[in-house]
């Protein structure tokens, strides 16, 4: 098997890091849906039976469930927390970065919805659009395991691209055609399963973020150019975040909230903002004045964003489904980056006394932007020129920043996942060492100990603000793997069309006896209802799509008249439709989500195990990421309607969640 059978995604049988995890997440989710299969069989039993021994078996049998499903959730939370695999292999002294985990999901079989749907909508015969379909398929399945490079990227913004064009042909807004689109949530591993096609894009989304944030931890963070990417990628991240905040807003997964993108989104500018500083720090810090006040500030802007982080990391209900590494990670973070801003700024003070060369002015009004309000009400120039009194500020300075240092080291040891880390710890202490040895050096026996407060350091930054960056990935244009159908603005699902009707075409007096107009397709305009065209069915406003055998939905005016003009004494056949009204279709009934609308189809593909796909025949789909291999076996859609006769085990009632995993507040 050659390297090109995975061109478009990764090979999912490679046994990195990265794809062990992502399959452990796969079967993690199955895991999980059973248990909650379980857990809502029984909490029906127990509403349904009034035998006293036969409840207290079944809250037994709850209790045991809930525990695995807590243990579950719990190894779920510890595959988000593993974020070693995800840093570049030379990193040897960076704080590591969180990246997004990709989104699971379920296969699809479009095959028997897409070719009944042409058939019913668009009069044609389904099967000559078996490679289009065999294509869309492809490419969602090697989505699945995108490659962590910018042709990953590429690949999930033509499948994105690709959805908004099926949306448009094929997902009617009163009618549905039975897909089924399954994905867990990335934090908690709920399957949410709708027919709704938002769902797949918003996913998809999520899964272009969670890769930009990918890029990004992996980039070489001790370069200058690997900082750039790093920088460039959370920023793109964030803005994919963003737009799918304001697009998609009800998405009915936890990790596509409002409340939790916008979590999402403060973390990656975090972290673009955290890499921004090791770029600045990179070529090393001088040991001067300016320097040092300025690198003091940026630290404070890092500690101010990851304060920002966890503040909103804490909030009900987003503590309750981020794993609490990430909550303690952004804590560390927030005391380290403060603990450093200090110790910059007492370095200023401690090492350098304001001499007659230097330039008062410029470190008077250096000093007075590190402070909303100089410390005991204190003028800057008094500060620079006294020198017991910079000692006492730079002091008050470097026990703040030893408070911090130490606040950091007690935070990392309360998570099991952080400890695991042993280039944090080494960082931790390293900073604790540094600012203890300063404070040594300035300490005195005989000088009066004076417990002052410093006040604290005005954040200020290169880059005022790290804006998010919406990618142009985001609206990649793409050929429509379907265009054969006809310009997407005339066929389309939204409309209705009469079945093609051929038309025998005579010139009576060198005259057709109408006109056409438009654009692909041309209309058929001032129709003379004495002609024979007329007379056999021509109509007002119907649609030319074809003259003799050659197609005309893509042919203008001009192109259609030209194979017009020779018409002969017999004749020429031509296909016309005609455009019906839309307004007496029926309404679509509700799509049901997995956390507690009512019971609907979405409903099935989750609905059975592993007997029950043996006991259902389906055909076998092609080997993972067939991308741009025709699977030319037709395939009957293992997500289609049951047949009222059927009485295997899709007939069984669908079981009901409870509403714990459905938090209305977040929409």
């Amino acid at each position: 098997m050659t390297d090109t059978f995975y061109r478009c995604g990764c090979n999912p049988f490679a046994q990195t890091g990265r794809s062990k995890l992502q399959n452990k997440r796969a079967l993690l989710n199955q895991k999980i849906i059973k248990q909650m299969r379980m857990r809502a069989g029984a909490e029906n039993l127990l509403k349904a039976t009034s035998n006293n021994k036969v409840r207290e078996q079944v809250v037994l049998e709850l209790s045991y469930v809930n525990s695995d499903l807590q243990l579950l959730m719990e190894e779920l939370e510890g595959l988000n927390s593993s974020v070693e695999v995800y840093q570049d292999v030379q990193e040897t002294s960076s704080i590591p970065l969180i990246p997004l985990g990709l989104k699971e999901t379920k296969d699809v079989d479009f095959s028997v919805a897409l070719k009944d749907f042409i058939l019913e909508h668009y009069s044609e015969d389904g099967s000559n659009f078996q490679d289009e379909i065999d294509d869309l398929m492809d490419l969602r399945q090697a989505c699945r395991t995108p490659s962590r490079n910018p042709s990953g990227i590429d690949l999930l913004a033509n499948y994105f691209s690709q959805l908004g064009f099926l949306e448009t042909r094929f997902f009617s807004p009163t009618r549905q055609i039975g897909i089924f689109f399954t994905w867990y949530d990335s934090f908690t591993g709920v399957p949410v399963c709708q027919q709704n096609i938002s769902l797949e894009k918003a996913s998809i989304l999520f899964n272009m973020a969670a890769l930009y944030s990918q890029i990004g931890t992996r980039a070489n963070r001790q370069t200058q150019a690997g900082l750039e990417d790093a920088i460039t990628a959370f920023q793109k991240s964030a803005g994919v975040l963003h737009y799918l905040k304001e697009t998609f807003t009800h998405t009915p997964s936890y990790d596509m909230s409002p409340a939790m993108l916008s979590m999402l989104i403060r973390l990656m500018l975090a972290q673009a903002q955290e890499c921004l500083f090791e770029q600045i720090t990179l070529p090393g810090i001088r040991n001067e004045f300016f320097s040092l006040l300025r690198i003091a500030q940026e630290a404070a802007k890092v500690g101010e964003t990851y304060s920002e982080v966890h503040q909103s990391m804490i909030q009900t209900p987003i503590k309750n489904n981020v794993p609490f590494f990430w909550t303690t990670m952004s804590e560390l973070k927030t005391n380290h980056y403060n603990s450093l801003a200090h110790y910059f700024v007492s370095t200023a003070l401690l090492d350098h006394q304001l001499t007659p060369s230097d330039d008062e002015d410029k470190q008077e009004k250096a000093l007075s932007q590190v402070y909303d309000a100089m410390p005991e009400g204190r003028s800057p120039l008094d500060i620079l020129k006294d020198k017991a009194e910079r000692r006492r500020i730079g002091k008050a300075h470097l026990q703040r920043s030893i408070m911090g240092h130490e606040e950091a080291i007690r935070t990392h040891s309360r998570c099991r996942h952080l400890q695991k880390l042993d280039i944090l710890s080494d960082i931790l202490q390293a900073g604790l060492k540094r600012s203890i040895t300063k404070f040594e050096q300035n300490d005195k026996e005989d000088e009066f100990t004076d417990y002052m407060l410093a006040p604290d350091i005005i954040c200020k930054s290169e880059m005022d603000e790290l804006l998010l960056t919406i990618p142009a990935a985001t609206k990649v244009k793409v050929k429509d793997l379907f265009q054969q159908l006809g310009p997407l603005s005339v066929f389309s699902a939204k409309q209705r069309w009469s079945a093609p009707r051929t038309i025998r075409l005579r010139l009576q007096d060198r005259d057709l006896g109408f006109t056409l107009k438009g654009d692909a397709p041309v209309q058929i305009q001032s129709l003379d209802p004495l002609c024979p065209a007329a007379a056999k069915g021509l109509k007002e406003g119907d649609y030319l799509v074809a003259v003799g055998d050659t197609e005309c939905k893509w042919l203008g005016v001009s192109d259609v008249m030209k194979l017009l003009k020779d018409v002969d004494e017999e004749g020429v056949d031509i296909r016309v439709v005609s455009m019906l009204d839309s307004s007496s279709q029926p309404m679509p009934t509700k799509s049901a989500t997995y956390g507690g609308l009512p019971k609907t189809y979405s409903m099935i593909c989750l609905a059975h195990d592993e007997d029950d796909k043996k006991s259902h025949k389906v055909a076998k789909k092609p080997s993972f990421l067939s991308w741009g291999l025709k699977n030319k076996q037709k395939s009957g859609s293992t997500l289609s309607l049951p047949s009222a006769d059927y009485n295997g085990p899709w007939n069984r009632p669908c079981p009901t969640y409870r509403n714990s995993y459905n938090e209305s507040a977040l929409y």
